[in-house]
């Protein structure tokens, strides 16, 4: 492990890691963050990106030595105490660790949509631009095996660091591919024998009525407007059973009960 001890906030070795608050976590020079144990665990054993330097709280250091074991030689290790480290992100960083990673090039959904085996579940988002809830759906998408995640234009970076945060690592697990066009997903989706449903509360089928199995694409709409409704009418329209007295669930809530009831028909081919 090549560590180094920094002892000064301004030291250049670390400028990637000054000033990470939340307005500056978007890509900057092709890195993007990674916070947290868990997450350097999660990012080192999927294996999809390549780290190109942490920083480490120096107590910290003795407990991830088993974690950091499996780094390339040449990954900087960069070591400093809490109020330097403090200093240098910009805020208390209690979770004592953090990474540079290099973004790799986007799949391309086309590709990723054909190597898909013959049972898939592949969750769309759909203008979804809240961190928790890309994240919390990346969680899910983990959990119950899709193959995949799609994500329209307008929606969120999942490599954001809350997003990967809240998905515990599962961001840096799950593909994921932008597409270009709601439109062109759904004939990519066609083309390759996937049946697509969109979930709303004011969907004309049960979930419980689709039966799992086959390739499946599962539309999930933003907060509040949902899918647009030209794109529910180009599909069937599922929902979740649930009291009358409410109007619906958090969308992140809503995807771990339709990939839960998805997840049966994987379950069962596997």
């Amino acid at each position: 492990m090549h560590t180094i001890e920094i002892t000064q906030p301004d030291d250049p070795r670390i400028a990637g890691f000054r000033d990470i608050r939340d307005r500056d976590l978007a890509m900057r020079d092709g890195l993007f963050v990674a916070e947290g144990k868990v997450v350097l665990t999660a990012l080192l054993n999927a294996r999809r990106f390549a780290v190109h330097s942490l920083l480490v709280l120096d107590r910290r250091l003795p407990g991830l030595a088993d974690t950091l074991a499996v780094l390339d030689e040449d990954v900087p290790v960069h070591v400093a105490a809490q109020s330097v480290l403090d200093a240098i992100a910009g805020f208390h960083l209690h979770r004592g660790v953090l990474a540079l990673v290099h973004r790799r090039a986007d799949d391309d959904p086309a590709r990723l949509l054909a190597a898909m085996p013959a049972q898939a579940v592949v969750p769309v988002l759909v203008g979804i631009a809240n961190h928790d809830n890309v994240g919390a759906i990346f969680r899910n998408a983990a959990a119950f095996e899709a193959s995949a995640v799609l994500l329209d234009g307008s929606c969120c970076d999942p490599l954001y660091r809350k997003a990967i945060r809240v998905s515990v690592g599962a961001a840096l697990r799950v593909p994921f591919a932008r597409c270009g066009s709601v439109e062109g997903t759904v004939h990519a989706l066609a083309e390759n024998g996937f049946r697509q449903f969109a979930l709303s509360p004011s969907g004309t089928r049960s979930l419980g009525d689709v039966a799992p199995g086959g390739r499946v694409a599962l539309y999930l709409g933003t907060e509040g407007e949902g899918l647009p409704a030209a794109l529910m009418s180009r599909m069937e329209t599922v929902r979740i059973p649930m009291s009358p007295n409410f109007d619906s669930l958090n969308v992140a809530a809503a995807s771990a009960i339709a990939l839960s009831h998805f997840y049966a028909g994987l379950a069962s081919a596997g």
